[in-house]
């Protein structure tokens, strides 16, 4: 029986080859990792249980059904955890700390339902919009959308803001218009993460640069050997939706639209203040939440100051303002369209986001704390015998992460701690590794219902995870060259000017 020994953070675990268990050696010595066969019941049973919901309730899964499928994952982990010696009591701690790692996340959420609603009220959204209608042709539409969100997110470095801001302008022109929502929340999409892996003011890309040690902007440009052929890609078939969907426009109820916009709101042009502002506090480095709030608080003023007939419909403008930030906005124009498009926003929008990555961050934080996570990962790491293979696995590992912790940073972190030795081992430079990170990890977090970022996008453009994923044509191609790259050993970066003698390379 052979023994190998594996060291993870500040925990060393002996791996014996007969069965593939882990047992962990600590000041606990009652306590051990689970056997790759128990790590694996949890999440077995939530694929089950949201493989049924989705297929009981279709688009319906994020609105209670996956909240329970998670929550019951977490606890068949916690009782992975209780029968290898851990206590409840410290599994709780441990899910508890990963809930409060989520905490700034989710107080910017509550805070892009805010300015969402205020904006809606100041006459920001419906002014890009009517102009929307008005400029872009929907010959180029699509691809429109993916410059301009591409444009935004690297000049704020937030897919979110991004999504948040001009995202949802052009999400609605594209309902007002009769367009694809689904595609357009799919471009949006694409060029905000094009954006956001491409700017030094992200905090995805500087975390993978900083937790596998290598320069930001040498990761930076290494990203581009995957980023720009993965948005060349998007542009491309974004183009083809473009010139295909240019017949299905509906110019009247274009011009229905706008003629209700122009009845109901002031389209001075002092409404776009509240962007303006957001966006340059984003671009200065601003903390997204102080960018969204004063975004959200020059919203209120510009709505009190620009919009005064909305506030002779309902009475007192300082009780509206308040009941449209706790509760979102109603429109009343008598444009059934334009209602429906503008009708939203608040905090109350988002709680259910909110208990999405409550319950989300439960199971990831019992899968973590049980061991079943660290049992995982260990296994995907047995059989790698090539520096493409390598690449592969640990791109696999942060998409896996993915799905398994529900969280992008620690689709990121886990797997730069596992890998990082190997890549060392292999003479391989670090920025190989921060690299496949965010080709698997950050880009496909959008993609997963359960992810803190599917929910977030989901919550904020309208539109369904399921729904728009397929239109994510950037998100799916960034994590499909790269596996192509490593299996072809392409663009594989070693540290001086030849590889190891001897070293395997094959994939």
């Amino acid at each position: 029986m052979g023994v190998g020994c594996v060291r993870f953070g500040q925990v060393t675990f002996l791996y014996e080859q007969a069965d593939r268990s882990f047992y962990m050696t600590n000041s606990d010595n009652h306590i051990r990792s689970p056997m790759t066969a128990m790590a694996v019941m949890p999440l077995l049973a939530l694929v089950v249980m949201l493989g049924g919901s989705i297929y009981l309730f279709g688009d319906g899964t994020t609105g209670g059904p996956a909240q329970v499928a998670l929550i019951i994952a977490g606890v068949l982990a916690g009782g992975v955890g209780v029968l290898n010696g851990h206590s409840w009591k410290s599994l709780e701690t441990g899910a508890a700390k990963s809930i409060q790692l989520t905490l700034p996340a989710i107080f910017i959420v509550l805070m892009v339902g805010t300015l969402i609603g205020l904006w809606m009220l100041a006459g920001t959204i419906p002014y890009i919009t009517y102009y929307g209608l008005q400029l872009l042709a929907p010959e180029i539409f699509y691809i429109a959308a993916v410059l301009l969100s591409a444009i935004v997110a690297i000049s704020i470095g937030s897919s979110w803001t991004t999504a948040g801001t001009v995202g949802l302008s052009l999400v609605g022109i594209a309902s007002a218009s009769g367009l694809s929502v689904e595609v357009t929340a799919g471009a949006v999409i694409s060029g905000a993460y094009f954006g956001d892996k491409l700017s030094p003011l992200s905090d995805t890309t500087n975390l993978a640069a900083a937790v596998t040690a290598t320069e930001l902007f040498e990761h930076i440009r290494f990203l581009l050997w995957t980023t720009v052929p993965a948005i060349l890609i998007a542009l491309v078939v974004f183009g083809y939706f473009s010139l295909t969907s240019a017949p299905e426009i509906d110019q009247s109820r274009i011009d229905s639209v706008s003629r209700a916009i122009l009845e109901n709101y002031n389209l001075n042009p002092i409404v776009m203040l509240p962007l303006v502002v957001t966006l340059i506090l984003a671009g200065f480095q601003k903390p997204a939440f102080v960018s969204l709030s004063i975004g959200a608080a020059t919203g209120a003023v510009i709505a009190a100051v620009m919009q005064p007939q909305i506030f002779g419909q309902t009475g007192n403008a300082l009780e509206t303002i308040w009941r449209v930030a706790a509760n979102g906005y109603t429109a009343n124009t008598g444009n059934p369209v334009l209602d429906d498009l503008l009708s939203r926003g608040g905090m109350e929008s988002m709680l259910n986001t909110i208990w999405l990555i409550i319950s989300a961050m439960f199971f990831g934080g019992m899968m973590e704390k049980s061991g079943a996570l660290s049992t995982l990962v260990r296994y995907l790491m047995t059989g790698v015998n090539s520096v493409g293979g390598l690449m592969r696995r640990a791109g696999m590992t942060s998409l896996a992460a993915n799905l398994v912790t529900s969280d992008q940073y620690l689709a990121i972190a886990l797997p730069s701690r596992m890998y990082a030795d190997i890549f060392e081992e292999k003479n391989l430079k670090t920025k190989n590794l921060s690299r496949v990170l965010e080709d698997f990890g950050t880009v496909t977090s959008v993609l997963v219902p359960w992810n803190t970022c599917g929910a977030f996008m989901a919550a904020t453009l309208g539109v369904a995870t399921g729904d728009y994923l397929i239109f994510c044509i950037f998100n799916i191609a960034s994590p499909v060259i790269s596996y192509l790259y490593a299996l072809f050993n392409f663009k594989i970066e070693y540290k001086g000017d030849s590889k190891l003698v001897g070293q395997p390379t094959g994939g």
